[in-house]
C-alpha cells in the first residue's frame, strides 16, 4: 500500500511510466534551478525518448559536458552536444563553441564536430583535438572543407597513412599531391638513411674484420683510413653502431700497441744483448791486459798474483750474471776460455813454486846448488812468465855458478835492475812505508852480494845510506810503537782475565790483538813486554784449546763435505744428461754455492786447493749450463721459425691454431733459455702465436658472419615464399627456383634456429606444392567447363537417339584439343553403335567414384568395393610412372566425355554428384 501511494502521489517527472515522464518534461522550466536539475536527471533517464526530450530542453553545452563526465554518456547526449556545438541548434555564439571545441577530450565527439561543424574555424579547432591517424585520414578524405582536409592530411605521418591518402583522397587533388610529395620525401629520406646505414655497416664490418686480423705493415694505415671514412659520414650512428665502432677501434689499437710493444721489446733485448757483449768484451780485455802485463813484467810478485786472482773472481761473477741474461758469442767464449786457461797455468806455476819455496830458501842459504837446480826445474816455471823474486835469486845464483848472467843475459841489466830497486826503496822511505822498504832492503842486500866486486861499491854505498834512513825510520817506529805495545799488553791481559766472553768472540779479539802486535814488527820491542804478551796469549790458547779442537774437527768435516760435493759435481760433469734441463742445472749450481758457503771454515792448508777445485767445477758447470741453454735457445728459434712459417702458410686457420698449440707444448717441454734471451724469444714466439690465434678468431668471426648471412638469407627466402601465393600452376618454376636457392644455402649451421627453419621451409614448400596441385586441378576443371557445351550437345543427341529419333553426330568445335577430339569421335561412334545400358551405367558410376577418390571424398560406403578396385587398377597401371592428380583428372574427364550414350535419367542421377566433386577439386586452400 505505501508503494502504491508513493506511485500515486509522486511527481510526474518521476512517474514509473516513461510516457508520463516524457510529457512532464514540457512543464519543466530550464530557467529555474530546481527544475533545471530535474531536467538534467531526466537527461540521464533509462528511456531513450525521455532522454531525448529532456536534452532538447537543455541549451548549455557546458552542463551537458559535465553530465557526460559524471557518467551520463549516451547516444542522445552525444547527438545533442554535436547539435549544439556544430551550430545546428541552440543560440551559443561561435567563439564560445570554438572554445568548447578546443577543450574537448572525446575523440568521437571531436571527429563528428569536424565533419558537421558550421564553421571552418570550429572544425579546425575540433581537428586539433584528434590524435588518431585513422580519424585524420577519414577527415582528409571525407571532410567537406578543403582547408580542413589539408590540415588533417598534413598531420598524417606514417608511410601507410600517406599511401592511403594517395589512394582514397580522390576528391582533393591538393591532398593527394601533398601526400605523394611527402611520401616520396620520406622514402627518399629512408633510402638515404638506409644507404648511410649500409655504409656505416660496411665500415663497421671492415673495422671488425681488421680488429680480428693479425698485424701487417699496412694495418695502421688501413685503420686510420677507416676512422677517417667513419668521421666523414654525415648521419648520426645508432647506439649499437657506436658501441661496435668503439669495440673495433679498441681491438685495432690493441693490435697496434701489442705490435709496438713487441718491436720495442725486441729492440730493448737487442740493446741488452749488445750491452752484455760489450761488457763481456771489456771484462775479457781487462783480464787479457792483466795477463799481458804479467807476461811483460820483469818480476812476478805476490801482489800481482793476488790482484790477478781477485780480478778473475770478479770477472767470473760478472760473466755468470751476464750469461744468465744472454749467451756469449762463440768468439768471446773462446777468448774467455783462453784467458782462463792462461790464468790457470800461471796459478798452477805459482802453486808449484809455493810448495818448494822453503826448500829453495834453504838451498840458497846452504849453498846447495845441485839441490837448488833440481827444485827450480821441478817448479817448471813457464818461459813466457817473468820470474818471481825467489826464482830470480835462484837463477842468479845458478847463473853465477855457471859463469853467465841469468836474465837478461848481461851484467848491465842486473845493475840497471838494482838501480831501479834502489830508486823504489828511496821512494818508499820518503813515503814512510817501513815494511815494504824493509823487504826491499833485504832483497837488495842479496842482489848486491851477487854482483861482481868491481861493480858492487857504488850500489852498496847507496844501499848503506838508504839503510841508515831505514834504521832511523825503524827507531821512529819504535818511539811511536812503545805506547802501542803497552796498550796491546794491557788489552790482552784484560782479555785473558775476561770470563764472560764466549769462545768465538774471545778467539776473534785474541786474533785481532795478535795481528796488531805482529804488525808492529820489531819496533820498540823488549823482552818483558813480549814475555807478558806471550804469557797472556798462552793463557787464552789454553782456554780455547777444547774449542779449537772442536773447530779443527768441524773444519775437517767441512773439508770432507766440500770434497764430497766436488766429487758429486765432477761426476755430474763427467756424465751429463743429453737433455739436461738448464733450470735444474742452475738450481744445482746455486744450491752447491749455498752449501759451499755453509761448509766453512776448512783447514787453512787445504782451503786454497779445494777452492781452486770448486772454482774449476763451477766454471765447467756454468759452461754446461750455457751450452744447454744455447741448445734450447736454438731449438726455440727453430720453433719461432716454424710458427712464422705456420702464420704465413695457407692451411685452414683452425688447423694452424691446433699446430700452434702443439708448438706451445713443445716450447714448454724444452725448458728455459738464458733469462734475458728467454724473455725475448718468448715475446716473439707469443706474438706469432697471437697472430695465428687472431687469424683463427677472425676466421671464426667470418664463418659466424657467413652463417648469420646464410641464416638471414634463408629467413628472407622463407618469408618471401611464405608471403608468395601461386596464382597459376605454371608458377611451379618459381617454386623450383626457390627450392634450388634453398638447397644452395645448405648446409645451414647446426642449431635450433636451423632446425626450425628447415621444418618451416618444408611445411611452406609442401603447402605451396599442394596449392599448385589444386591450381592445376582447377585449371583442368576450368577447361572442362569451357568444353561443357560440347558435352551438353552430346547429351541432347543421346536423348534424341534414345527417343527414336535420327542418330546424328555432334559436330566438333573449331578449336577442340586433340585429346578431346578423340573422345568426341568416340562418343559419336558409341551413339551409332550403343553399348548395353548397364555397361554405360557402370562406366559412369566408375568415373563418379574415381572423381570422388581424387577429391578425397569417402563418404559413400556403398562405393567402397568399386573404390578399392579403382585403387588397385591405378597401382597396376602406374608402375614406373606416377601421374599427377591433374593428369589423372584430365584422363577421367576425357573418359567421361567419351562415355555414352547416356540417358537423361541416368545423367540427372549422376550429374549432381559429379558437379559437387568437381567443385570440391577446384576449392583452393586458404593462403
Amino acid at each position: 500500500m505505501p508503494g502504491l501511494l508513493r506511485r500515486l502521489f509522486a511527481p510526474r517527472w518521476q512517474h514509473p511510466n516513461p510516457e508520463v515522464r516524457r510529457q512532464a518534461i514540457a512543464r519543466l522550466d530550464p530557467a529555474q534551478t530546481a527544475q533545471l536539475a530535474r531536467l538534467e536527471r531526466l537527461a540521464t533517464d533509462a528511456d531513450p525518448d525521455v532522454r531525448r526530450e529532456a536534452l532538447a530542453r537543455l541549451e548549455e553545452p557546458q552542463r551537458l559536458l559535465a553530465l557526460r563526465h559524471e557518467g551520463g554518456e549516451s547516444a542522445e547526449l552525444s547527438e545533442r552536444l554535436v547539435a549544439l556545438l556544430s551550430g545546428r541548434d541552440g543560440q551559443l555564439d561561435l567563439p564560445a563553441r570554438i572554445a568548447l571545441a578546443e577543450s574537448l577530450d572525446d575523440a568521437d565527439l571531436a571527429e563528428r564536430l569536424v565533419l558537421e561543424g558550421d564553421n571552418q574555424q570550429l572544425r579546425l579547432a575540433a581537428l586539433a583535438r584528434l590524435d588518431d591517424e585513422e580519424a585524420l585520414i577519414r577527415q582528409a578524405c571525407d571532410n567537406g572543407i578543403a582547408a580542413v582536409r589539408q590540415a588533417a592530411a598534413a598531420r598524417v605521418e606514417s608511410e601507410a597513412g600517406l599511401q592511403r591518402l594517395i589512394q582514397d583522397a580522390r576528391r582533393d587533388r591538393q591532398v593527394v599531391r601533398q601526400a605523394r610529395e611527402r611520401l616520396q620525401r620520406r622514402r627518399a629520406d629512408a633510402a638515404s638513411l638506409a644507404a648511410a646505414r649500409e655504409r656505416r655497416e660496411a665500415l663497421l664490418g671492415k673495422l671488425e674484420t681488421l680488429g680480428h686480423s693479425a698485424w701487417e705493415p699496412m694495418f695502421g694505415a688501413r685503420f686510420r683510413h677507416l676512422m677517417r671514412e667513419w668521421a666523414s659520414l654525415s648521419d648520426m650512428p645508432s647506439a649499437e653502431q657506436e658501441r661496435r665502432y668503439q669495440e673495433a677501434c679498441l681491438r685495432c689499437r690493441k693490435t697496434l700497441s701489442d705490435h709496438e710493444a713487441h718491436e720495442q721489446a725486441q729492440d730493448a733485448a737487442e740493446r741488452r744483448r749488445e750491452d752484455a757483449d760489450q761488457a763481456r768484451e771489456a771484462l775479457i780485455d781487462a783480464l787479457e791486459e792483466s795477463l799481458d802485463g804479467l807476461h811483460n813484467a820483469q818480476r812476478l810478485a805476490d801482489q800481482d798474483i793476488a790482484s790477478l786472482r781477485a780480478q778473475k773472481q770478479l770477472l767470473a761473477t760478472r760473466w755468470q750474471a751476464l750469461s744468465e741474461q744472454h749467451l756469449a758469442d762463440e768468439t768471446l767464449r773462446q777468448r774467455y776460455d783462453a784467458a782462463l786457461a792462461d790464468f790457470a797455468r800461471i796459478v798452477e806455476a805459482r802453486e808449484r813454486l809455493d810448495e818448494r819455496a822453503e826448500a829453495i830458501e834453504k838451498a840458497l842459504r846452504d849453498g846447495d846448488d845441485v839441490r837448488l837446480a833440481e827444485l827450480v826445474e821441478d817448479c817448471d816455471w813457464p818461459d813466457d812468465l817473468p820470474p818471481s823474486p825467489l826464482l830470480q835469486r835462484a837463477g842468479w845464483r845458478l847463473a853465477d855458478e855457471a859463469g853467465e848472467a841469468a836474465e837478461p843475459g848481461d851484467l848491465e841489466a842486473r845493475l840497471a835492475r838494482v838501480g831501479d830497486d834502489l830508486d823504489r826503496l828511496e821512494r818508499l822511505l820518503d813515503n814512510g812505508a817501513f815494511k815494504g822498504a824493509n823487504r826491499l832492503h833485504q832483497s837488495l842486500r842479496q842482489q848486491i852480494d851477487y854482483l861482481p866486486e868491481a861493480r858492487r861499491s857504488e850500489p852498496a854505498a847507496r844501499l848503506k845510506r838508504l839503510g841508515a834512513r831505514l834504521a832511523e825510520l825503524r827507531d821512529w817506529r819504535g818511539f811511536v810503537a812503545g805506547p802501542k805495545r803497552t796498550q796491546l799488553c794491557e788489552a790482552i791481559q784484560a782479555l785473558a782475565e775476561e770470563e764472560e766472553l764466549d769462545d768465538a768472540e774471545l778467539d776473534r779479539r785474541h786474533r785481532r790483538l795478535v795481528k796488531e802486535w805482529r804488525d808492529l814488527g820489531d819496533a820498540a820491542a823488549n823482552r818483558d813486554q813480549s814475555t807478558a804478551f806471550r804469557a797472556a796469549s798462552d793463557r787464552i790458547h789454553e782456554r780455547l784449546r777444547e774449542w779449537r779442537t772442536h773447530q779443527g774437527r768441524q773444519r775437517q768435516t767441512n773439508l770432507t763435505a766440500r770434497q764430497t760435493l766436488c766429487d758429486q759435481l765432477e761426476h755430474l760433469l763427467d756424465q751429463p744428461a743429453a737433455a739436461a734441463d738448464p733450470d735444474a742445472l742452475r738450481e744445482i749450481r746455486d744450491r752447491a754455492r749455498q752449501q759451499w758457503r755453509r761448509l766453512s771454515p776448512v783447514p787453512r792448508s787445504e782451503a786454497e786447493a779445494i777452492g781452486r777445485r770448486f772454482g774449476r767445477i763451477r766454471h765447467a758447470l756454468q759452461a754446461l749450463i750455457e751450452k744447454r741453454a744455447g741448445e734450447i735457445a736454438e731449438a726455440k728459434r727453430g720453433l719461432i721459425e716454424e710458427a712464422r712459417a705456420l702464420r704465413d702458410g695457407d692451411q685452414p686457420a683452425k688447423r694452424r691454431a691446433e699446430q700452434a698449440k702443439a708448438l706451445q707444448r713443445r716450447w714448454r717441454e724444452l725448458g728455459r733459455a738464458p733469462k734475458g734471451e728467454e724473455q725475448t724469444l718468448w715475446r716473439e714466439f707469443r706474438h706469432l702465436c697471437d697472430e695465428i690465434f687472431a687469424q683463427r678468431d677472425a676466421d671464426r668471426s667470418d664463418q659466424a658472419q657467413r652463417h648469420r648471412d646464410r641464416l638471414d638469407a634463408m629467413q628472407a627466402l622463407i618469408d618471401r615464399i611464405d608471403a608468395w601465393q601461386p596464382a597459376r600452376s605454371d608458377d611451379t618454376a618459381s617454386l623450383d627456383e626457390a627450392v634450388q636457392e634453398a638447397a644452395a644455402l645448405e648446409p645451414l649451421p647446426a642449431g635450433r634456429r636451423s632446425e626450425g627453419m628447415r621444418r618451416r621451409w618444408s611445411g611452406i614448400v609442401r603447402a605451396r606444392r599442394e596449392r599448385l596441385a589444386r591450381l592445376a586441378l582447377a585449371e583442368v576443371v576450368e577447361r572442362w567447363r569451357r568444353a561443357r557445351p560440347l558435352l551438353e550437345a552430346h547429351l541432347e543427341a543421346d536423348a534424341a537417339a534414345q527417343n527414336g529419333g535420327e542418330c546424328q553426330d555432334v559436330p566438333a568445335p573449331a578449336e577442340l584439343p586433340d585429346t578431346l577430339k578423340d573422345a568426341h569421335d568416340a562418343r559419336n561412334a558409341a551413339r551409332r553403335d550403343p553399348p548395353p545400358a548397364t555397361e554405360v551405367e557402370e562406366r559412369l558410376a566408375r568415373l563418379r567414384v574415381h572423381l570422388a577418390l581424387l577429391a578425397g571424398d569417402t563418404s559413400h560406403r556403398q562405393d567402397d568395393p568399386l573404390r578399392l578396385a579403382i585403387q588397385v587398377e591405378r597401382l597396376n597401371e602406374n608402375l614406373g610412372h606416377t601421374p599427377s592428380r591433374a593428369e589423372e583428372l584430365r584422363g577421367v574427364l576425357i573418359e567421361l566425355l567419351a562415355t555414352g550414350p547416356v540417358s537423361p535419367t541416368l545423367w540427372e542421377r549422376e550429374v549432381g554428384e559429379l558437379d559437387h566433386t568437381l567443385e570440391t577439386l577446384t576449392r583452393l586452400p586458404p593462403p
